[in-house]
């Protein structure tokens, strides 16, 4: 029997670009021979990969690089892939001293970009694709797949256990997002789910439930608001059963991709067209993003105010283009159905 070659995969942090790193790992794994494919992540994004069967080991990171050193130096890796690029993982990967493959981040380039809105960017080059180029050199190719997402059965969320009225389909609206600047303000997020006619779901985490309190007490009877009452992974199962999906810059955005959901993404300060982080693959999507701003975008991260205290990007979003795509987008997965 061949000795297995082993692989070190880098991604610490943080939901969606540790999402963004599946088709490598899954590539990776199906077409290198004898592949034992290891992976570290931050422990607090343990369940993102918790259940992902490419991944042969798991190996988590909890403030203390020294110790996971000490248990990677016993492997003796053939490769290690580095997917973060930053002062921690090239720290790990200096005390390891093994042959090392890693992606272009681009920083000067964004940098650029934000500060001076001058564009060297590459044009309509996704960043699972700058992540699959990362082992190009040992002969694994993009299977032009979408992104991975795997949840245990003990996960599943039945929609038996919504109301009546969102049994029979429901548009998903993930109303969170990392930074202030990612974020529809609660007025608009009130607005367009006022003009949508169908079942919505609010999905997020326990930091958003006061912004979801709000949307349900504007007075919209279609609305479950289901932030800070279910596990990640729990809200995943329940964005896998939407119909359609309106999602910010987030990571629940990238693991609607997963599943190939309809879906309506909605950018700040953000841009999905020059950083390369639409939702990859997906052939349902619409992207609200505001043109002809001369200060968009401002980050590629998102921040916690507006640089120009005007907040454009999202205060002019078109309420009516996101309600109406999800709306048509529901109508055809229902038909479809």
């Amino acid at each position: 029997m061949n000795k297995p070659v082993k692989f070190l995969i880098i991604r610490f942090s943080s939901i969606g670009d540790i999402v963004l790193t599946t088709p490598v790992i899954r590539c990776l794994k199906q077409q290198y021979p004898n592949a034992e494919v290891h992976f570290v992540v931050k422990k607090k994004f343990r369940q993102v990969v918790e259940h992902n069967p490419y991944i042969d080991h798991l190996h988590l990171l909890d403030n203390n690089l020294e110790d996971l050193v000490k248990i990677f130096k016993t492997e003796h890796f053939d490769y290690i892939i580095d997917l973060h690029k930053t002062l921690r993982s090239y720290l790990l990967r200096l005390r390891l001293r093994r042959p090392t493959l890693t992606f272009r981040k681009l920083s000067v380039q964004k940098l650029i970009m934000n500060r001076f809105h001058v564009d060297f960017l590459p044009k309509g080059v996704h960043i699972v694709e700058r992540n699959l180029r990362a082992v190009e050199p040992l002969g694994v190719k993009n299977d032009h797949h979408p992104v991975d997402y795997f949840i245990s059965p003990e996960d599943e969320v039945p929609v038996s256990s919504l109301p009546p009225s969102h049994q029979n389909g429901y548009i998903a609206f993930v109303i969170g997002g990392q930074h202030f600047t990612k974020k529809l303000p609660p007025e608009k997020i009130i607005a367009i789910c006022k003009r949508i006619n169908k079942p919505i779901v609010l999905l997020g985490g326990p930091e958003d439930a006061a912004v979801a309190e709000l949307i349900t007490a504007s007075g919209s009877e279609n609305i479950v608001d289901a932030c800070g009452k279910y596990s990640l992974n729990q809200s995943v199962s329940l964005l896998k059963s939407a119909s359609s999906v309106i999602a910010h810059d987030t990571g629940l955005m990238h693991i609607a991709g997963a599943f190939n959901k309809p879906i309506v993404s909605v950018w700040g300060a953000t841009s999905a067209s020059h950083f390369g982080v639409w939702p990859y693959l997906n052939t349902q999507q619409v992207i609200a993003e505001v043109k002809g701003l001369p200060c968009h975008p401002c980050s590629n991260f998102g921040m916690a105010a507006c640089p120009q205290k005007h907040f454009k990007c999202m205060w002019e979003q078109d309420e009516n283009l996101i309600a109406d795509s999800a709306v048509k987008m529901f109508n055809e997965t229902s038909f479809d159905k």
